[in-house]
């Protein structure tokens, strides 16, 4: 028995050394081939007790799919039916770049795409503990001129370019991967996504400048949902081509070329048919949901990858990243529960890069409160105040000012808010400079949750267009009260959410901007 696992050891090694020679996972020193024995670890006596409850053998094939918004990679196996099964999933520990393919050197992007992973690219001697090359680029990526290498699913939970797991993940995936070579399999299939390829996944991101690259590959996703059989990937023109088969009439062997024309050739009907049947559903489904206003996912936020919720919430300001965060459950609450693996020290969950976040353009302003508007416009937000001349003359007006105002005047004030709204063009375009008072207006209400601009805007105009004294004294001072927003702001907010006293706060403590006896400062208060 021990002779057998010497043996079984001696051989792993050296299939693992040929045609790759000495590896070194994501930019990584070589180690002592001593450590080879970590490739060599069993499978551990769980998951053997899972292949038997799916009918699966140890050595039998597997493939693996990577989800990038999800965080997850899922390993399947080939069942004694001949299907694949879900065996196990696993959470990744950490992904860089974007959602979308790897296009250069140096990108930080972890691939997106079908790959073959063969017995050279298992690499014992990672300095990341264990990996394997995920066989970036393939016949498709240099087709398109993209470069890079040495891209990896390997431990550490550390990424720059790579699918990086915890020690313990890739050590358990490494063995299944090893196993399955040892059962004859000559290659497992690699599929890497950008997120599960759904009908709602795909309307979130309908925007997205991949989606053309996210169909082609969505092909291959939807062959392997209907027949759980490995596809077939050829490349031609400079795409994917799944489960492609000779004519019935052909007399030769089909020859792709990823650059050049495809050639003749027909998928399996039993295949396209079954493949079409699910297409049809996804984009009815689909159609449904842009319908209904799915909102469409943020792009280009400047953050550098994901990481799956389980870890991120182990880690001291952890953070999922571009991946998925727990869906009714708070990363406080997951904290408590076992990590698959160790999680290093030296790991930093994804964080915005503050450069592109600076660079990014600033979102349009809502144009209501911009600027005070001419006085023929404000007579027309706020029709009251500007009657003052016409109707009541000084008891009228001061019964108005104290809160005694008739039912013409309610009426008269009601639809100020509708009216605003006629007026907001003539605000953007007016040559009238904005008063102090109006520009500290302007940026509390931009700035304070729940604050009311359609009664900011009616007392505004009313401020501004019927006292004389008042609006030449406001310009003599205007810096006065921009540079008191910062002190100004936190104390103006319980008043401003009820919209109660909204012009007396925002003068307290600046200088005196009208006499202190005339009538509209002692009755201000009560406007």
């Amino acid at each position: 028995m021990i002779s057998r696992s010497l043996a079984r050891a001696l051989l792993v090694s050296v299939a693992l050394m040929t045609a790759g020679g000495l590896l070194a996972g994501c930019n990584t020193d070589q180690v002592s081939l001593a450590t080879n024995a970590k490739a060599n670890q069993p499978v551990p006596p769980k998951l053997i007790a899972a292949m038997a409850e799916k009918d699966m053998d140890l050595q039998s094939p597997i493939l693996v799919r990577l989800f990038k918004q999800e965080a997850e990679l899922e390993v399947w196996k080939q069942t004694r039916s001949g299907q694949f099964a879900l065996l196990k999933t696993y959470p990744i520990c950490r992904w860089s770049g974007d959602l979308g393919p790897k296009v250069r050197e140096g990108d930080r992007q972890a691939p997106e795409g079908f790959y073959s992973i063969n017995p050279s690219q298992m690499n014992p001697q990672s300095s990341y503990y264990l990996s394997f090359n995920t066989g970036y680029p393939n016949a498709f990526d240099k087709a398109l001129g993209r470069t890079g290498s040495q891209l990896m699913v390997h431990g550490d939970c550390s990424s720059r370019g790579c699918y990086a797991m915890t020690d313990e993940q890739i050590a358990e995936i490494y063995s299944l991967g090893r196993e399955s070579f040892f059962g004859g399999q000559k290659a497992f299939q690699l599929q890497a996504y950008p997120f599960k390829m759904t009908p709602v996944n795909m309307a979130r991101h309908r925007n997205n400048p991949n989606m053309p690259f996210w169909k082609m590959i969505k092909e291959g996703y939807d062959h392997f949902e209907v027949t759980r059989q490995e596809p077939k990937v050829d490349f031609c023109e400079k795409r994917y081509v799944f489960d492609a088969a000779k004519p019935p009439d052909a007399k030769r062997d089909l020859v792709f070329d990823a650059s050049a024309k495809c050639p003749a050739y027909v998928i399996p009907e039993e295949i396209a048919s079954a493949v079409r049947e699910k297409q049809a559903k996804d984009e009815t489904e689909y159609a449904r949901l842009v319908a209904k206003g799915t909102p469409v996912a943020r792009m280009n936020t400047g953050i550098d990858g994901g990481m799956h919720k389980v870890f991120a919430a182990k880690i001291p300001e952890g953070s999922t990243g571009l991946s998925e965060s727990a869906e009714g459950t708070t990363l406080q609450m997951l904290a408590m529960a076992k990590a698959p693996g160790t999680i290093p020290g030296h790991v930093n969950p994804p964080k915005p890069n503050l450069d592109a976040v600076a660079s990014a353009p600033a979102p349009r302003e809502e144009p209501v409160v911009a600027v005070s508007a001419p006085a023929a416009s404000t007579r027309v937000a706020a029709a009251a105040p500007a009657a003052k001349s016409e109707s009541g003359g000084f008891f009228s007006n001061l019964g108005r000012k104290m809160g005694l105002g008739t039912a013409d005047t309610t009426a008269t004030a009601t639809p100020a808010p509708q009216a605003t709204a006629s007026v907001a063009p003539a605000a953007q375009t007016s040559t009238t400079p904005a008063t102090a008072a109006s520009r500290l207006k302007a940026a509390v209400t931009r700035f304070v949750p729940g604050h009311d601009k359609s009664k900011d805007s009616v007392k505004e105009a009313a401020k501004d267009t019927p006292k004389p004294a008042v609006a030449a004294a406001k310009p003599a001072e205007p810096p006065k009260p921009d540079t008191r927003l910062a002190a100004t702001r936190p104390a103006l907010k319980p008043s401003v959410s009820d919209g109660a006293g909204d012009s007396t706060p925002m003068i307290s403590g600046a200088a005196p901007v009208v006499q202190s006896n005339s009538f509209d400062s002692r009755f201000s208060a009560v406007k």
